[in-house]
């Protein structure tokens, strides 16, 4: 089977930065169609707005995807630009502190709306349009893949991070939930969870302390922090015709991190 994913289209939500632009970048070195999605207008224009103009592959759509409504305007749109969708990569989360003993502290509501629900109502609306689009496909031809980016949080027990472990928990669940709902209309759900990834974010967490860097690589068998690339490569096996035989898995892209962790190592 081919890791082909050139002339499908796919829609990567959080695509404004992060791992999220990573992979619609390398979505779109790969030839496929891509539709990058996020609430930050300004940051998805600054990093895509120059090729959504210049490319016929590229597509740039900025709303809060929390909102039904804004759901079915970005896959009206997908559909207005390339016909169809064959690919959805939810990597639209959000990770933040938790007071797991305030009484006040929302953020596990909070995460589960934006990291968990966002994702289910993404790819029940995605999913879909593909079981309309495979009524034109052979009978047994793949109908689409849709790709969770989760975490190695949701095995580790880290009390501050409980809201994004719990929401990563929670979508992993819904992951294979969905692969056996969906199975019999041929659309694979999988996710990839990641440890340590330098995105901006982390390298901004990095230059505020010294120590975190030599933290995670201790506690990395690879003994170093995987680049946005490696989460890509990995996003798109599973997009790819190359995993036709693989659903409801979450796999893991840590650098062996999840099998000497200790708890007192932050899972980010």
């Amino acid at each position: 089977m081919s890791f082909s994913i050139s002339g499908k289209t796919a829609i990567v939500t959080g695509a404004a930065n992060g791992v999220g632009l990573a992979i619609g970048r390398h979505f779109v070195a790969m030839g496929a169609n891509v539709v990058f999605a996020d609430m930050d207008e300004d940051r998805l224009t600054a990093e895509m707005g120059d090729a959504a103009e210049q490319s016929g592959q590229v597509r740039i759509f900025a709303g809060d995807l929390r909102k039904k409504l804004t759901i079915a305007n970005l896959l009206s749109a997908t559909i207005d630009a390339f016909d169809r969708v064959d690919i959805l990569v939810n990597a639209s989360r959000q990770v933040v502190q938790t007071d797991p003993l305030s009484v006040e502290d929302t953020s596990v509501v909070d995460l589960l709306d934006q990291n968990l629900m966002t994702a289910l109502r993404m790819t029940q609306a995605v999913a879909r349009k593909m079981i309309k689009q495979a009524k034109a496909a052979e009978p047994d031809a793949p109908v689409g893949s849709i790709v969770n980016l989760s975490s190695i949080a949701a095995r580790r027990t880290h009390p501050e991070l409980m809201a994004y472990s719990v929401s990563c928990a929670a979508l992993d669940q819904m992951t294979r939930s969905m692969a056996v709902a969906l199975a019999p209309e041929r659309i694979r759900v999988n996710a990839v969870a990641f440890g340590s990834v330098m995105s901006a974010s982390l390298m901004g967490s990095l230059r505020e302390d010294d120590e975190m860097r030599e933290t995670i690589v201790d506690n990395t068998p690879l003994s170093r922090i995987a680049s946005p690339g490696e989460v890509s490569d990995a996003v798109q096996y599973l997009a790819s015709d190359a995993s036709s035989f693989v659903t409801g898995q979450v796999i893991t892209v840590d650098g062996g991190r999840t099998l000497i962790d200790p708890a007192a190592v932050s899972a980010h």
